[in-house]
Order: C-alpha cells, then structure tokens, then sequence
C-alpha cells in the first residue's frame, strides 16, 4: 500500500506548474538601454589591478579622467589609440563625451580598464553596438593578472642564481 503512495505522489509531482527557475531559463530579448536621468551610461572596466568607472553620454568627444583630459593623463599616443577604439569600431568618434575614475595599476592597465569601461558603457547607451564591440574583443575581461612571487624564488618563478664554487 506504501508503495503505491508514492506511486500516486510522483504523478503529481509530474503534472504541477512550471517553477520560477525553468521559466528564468527561457530566453531574453532584445536588450534595454541603461541611462540615467542625465542620459549618461555608467559602466566598470578592469584590466590588471586598474578599475575603471566610467560615465558616457551624447556630445562632443571630450574624454576626461581623474579630472585631467585625455592628452595629460595619457601622453603616449599608443595608450590614446588603445581608449579610442571602441569608438572606431562603433563608429561613434567624437559623438560622446566620457567622464571617468580610474584607480590601481599601471599606465597600461589603467588605458584597458578604461577601454572595457567605455565598451560596456557605449553597449548600454546603444545596444545595437554589442555585436561589433564583442567581434573585436573590446567585452571581454583581460584576467591576466602578475604572478604572485613564491618563497625560495627570486621572482615567482626565477631562482637564485647557482654556483657550485
């Protein structure tokens, strides 16, 4: 008799509704702006140890960070261009004016946080963009990260020198 409970038990278990988990799972839609009441997109960009938070909205193309312009803060041209490409691949040069902070790291890490934060943040202000930003990597977290240094190393993997004499 036992066993035909449980019997009884599965086949109800079989015909209840659908959980709120399996109807998450579907497929979503196309995707929605994200701005604010000032119509600016924020987004967070990392590379290395740099975080980058970075605001964009519609204007003229003037690329502030730290409170500095683009020029000072970044003097080499390569790390220029590197922050320029999301808008060269968008083809959106000189339609959008960025505001950010940028913490930790390097010049060079500082310059890819800075370029993934302007990429997420260009995808959430035009979402039409996504397609072409993520072909060329610009989505994409570099988690490339310094290797942590190792007892009895000199480095993290370079030894002491050895001499026998």
């Amino acid at each position: 008799m036992s066993d035909t409970r449980r019997l009884t038990d599965l086949k109800d278990l079989r015909q209840a509704p659908a959980t709120p988990a399996a109807v998450v799972a579907q497929p979503q839609g196309p995707r929605e702006r994200k701005r604010d009441a000032k119509g600016r997109s924020y987004a967070t960009g990392r590379r290395k140890d740099a975080v980058a938070r970075v605001w964009i909205k519609a204007g003229t193309g003037k690329i502030v960070i730290n409170g500095k312009e683009l020029e000072k803060y970044f003097a080499r041209p390569v790390l220029r261009m590197m922050i320029n490409q999301p808008f060269v691949v968008a083809q959106r040069m000189g339609q959008f004016d960025v505001w950010s902070t940028v913490a930790g790291g390097g010049l060079s890490g500082q310059a890819g946080a800075l370029r993934h934060g302007i990429s997420r943040a260009l995808t959430y202000y035009e979402p039409g963009l996504r397609s072409a930003l993520k072909k060329d990597g610009f989505l994409t977290r570099d988690s490339r990260t310094v290797e942590r240094k190792k007892y009895g190393r000199r480095k993290a993997r370079r030894s002491f020198q050895f001499s026998k004499r």
